[in-house]
Formats: structure tokens, sequence, C-alpha cells
């Protein structure tokens, strides 16, 4: 699968992207949609180039989901989300 993922990192880095960790933001039946964690920039490709296994919100480096960066970032994400007011009469 190495080269899937040197894939991921040509294509992404064509487009501005670095080489360091990826998240997986969508994921189609022939496509994957991944941001560059660093600087939030986003890319499309083949759904092949992405890990195996991997799902929507994981973190990928080195052409493997990383399962601390990935819950960390879930643990950011629901932190984030707890943070903002809900209006009054809106139910969640």
């Amino acid at each position: 699968m190495g080269c899937g993922w040197e894939g991921l990192v040509m294509v992404c880095g064509v487009l501005g992207l670095g080489s360091g960790p990826v998240r997986v933001e969508l994921l189609e039946d022939d496509r994957a949609l991944v941001v560059d964690a660093a600087n939030g920039r986003a890319c499309t490709v083949e759904r092949w180039r992405v890990p195996p296994g991997a799902r929507e919100g994981d973190v990928v480096v080195d052409g493997r989901v990383d399962p601390e960066r990935t819950e960390r970032l879930r643990q950011e994400v629901a932190t984030a989300r707890r943070a903002i007011p809900v209006p009054p009469g809106l139910e969640l």
C-alpha cells in the first residue's frame, strides 16, 4: 500500500499540501477528500490511496491511520462543540 500513500502525498503536494498528517474528511465510492492537518487545505484523491480501514475523521500519517492523533482530534472537536452555546428553543 506504500505506493498509494506516496501517491497521496505527491498529489496533495502538487496542490500545496505538505507531507505531514492528513485528516480524512470525506469518503466516497471512488474518491476521498483529505485535509492537511497543518494548514487546512483540502485535496481530493482516489479512494484507493487512503489506507484500508480508514474512516472519516481519521488522521493518517505515513500511510497509516494514527489512532492517538485521531482520538486527540475527536476530543478537540467534542470540546469545541460543547463550547458553542445552543440558542434557546433549539434542540440538538
